[in-house]
């Protein structure tokens, strides 16, 4: 009996899926606000998502269901935070630091390896490596007052890390720190993403930060909170500092910046629809002459 021969395999392998998904999500809480509409996006492994757009627009509710902490009221959501197998995959850093102030930088990293059954001495090199790498070695047994913002936001994010996540989710998390502070996590932050085939979905109200972290920029319009444009960034990782002074930047920056100002302009301005509790006002969007000069005229 003669067998067929076996099929050729494909020089070219499938792309893993991606490891978040929305299609069609509208979001509607239990008092009638309409925080979502026809949202579909999708991020994939090794991917940097940035999501922009006015306050009240829904990117936060969009991570919020990405991490299952929100139920959809219709659409899709695919997500590993949704399987009870896979719920260890995600991490969540929120804008505040949210440490614990009776506790050490060691002992805030452990938390979640605590929660998972590691014992401190089991979970005491991973805890290490992760603090070493977001540079507080030094400052393990320092607590949370010790702590200066930045360095407080660094031990949130190697407690975000140490689980090894696949998908990391960040709400915002530098927008309480000056421009330098920021700068430098956000170059420091892509190192640490970088290479560790994580799925990252960053939301933030800066153009230029939005720009430098990602590979794509989905803008957002509000009430009801919908993606309206999608901008990419084609700057290869890693990232430099010097990205910044780029033509590359600048050009990134401005169409997202017109695409920021567009979505300002979709959204109702009617007394009625101008916002609700639990929104801080972030002022008017950044517009293109906002953004950085050409390169060499910082």
């Amino acid at each position: 009996m003669t067998m067929p021969p076996d099929a050729p395999s494909s020089p070219h392998p499938s792309p893993p899926p991606p490891l978040i998904v929305l299609r069609r999500v509208h979001k509607q809480f239990d008092n009638g606000l309409q925080a979502l509409s026809d949202v579909s996006l999708a991020v994939e492994p090794d991917e940097f998502v940035a999501l922009l757009g006015p306050s009240g627009c829904g990117k936060s509710t969009v991570l919020r269901l990405a991490a299952g902490l929100e139920a959809a009221s219709s659409g899709e959501v695919q997500a590993p935070a949704l399987l009870p197998e896979r719920a260890s995959e995600t991490a969540f850093v929120f804008q505040e630091p949210t440490l614990m102030p009776w506790a050490s930088a060691f002992d805030n990293v452990w938390l979640p390896l605590r929660l998972q059954g590691l014992s401190r001495a089991q979970a005491a090199a991973s805890v290490r490596k992760v603090l070493a790498s977001v540079g507080l070695a030094e400052f393990e047994a320092a607590y949370p007052a010790a702590l200066s913002g930045g360095m407080k936001m660094r031990a949130s994010i190697a407690r975000a890390l140490v689980t090894r996540p696949r998908v990391l989710l960040m709400d915002e998390p530098f927008a309480a720190l000056d421009d330098i502070t920021r700068q430098k996590l956000n170059t420091d932050l892509l190192q640490w993403w970088h290479g560790r085939a994580m799925a990252a979905l960053f939301v933030t109200h800066s153009v230029t930060e939005a720009v430098f972290l990602s590979q794509r920029v989905l803008v957002m319009a509000a009430r009801p909170g919908r993606v309206v444009a999608e901008v990419l960034v084609k700057q290869p990782y890693p990232r430099s500092a010097e990205f910044r002074d780029s033509s590359a930047f600048v050009e990134a920056c401005r169409a997202v910046a017109a695409a920021l100002v567009d979505a300002h302009a979709a959204q109702p301005a009617t007394a009625a629809t101008a916002g609700h509790a639990g929104h801080a006002a972030h002022g008017p969007p950044q517009s293109a002459a906002q953004c950085p000069p050409a390169a060499g005229r910082r």
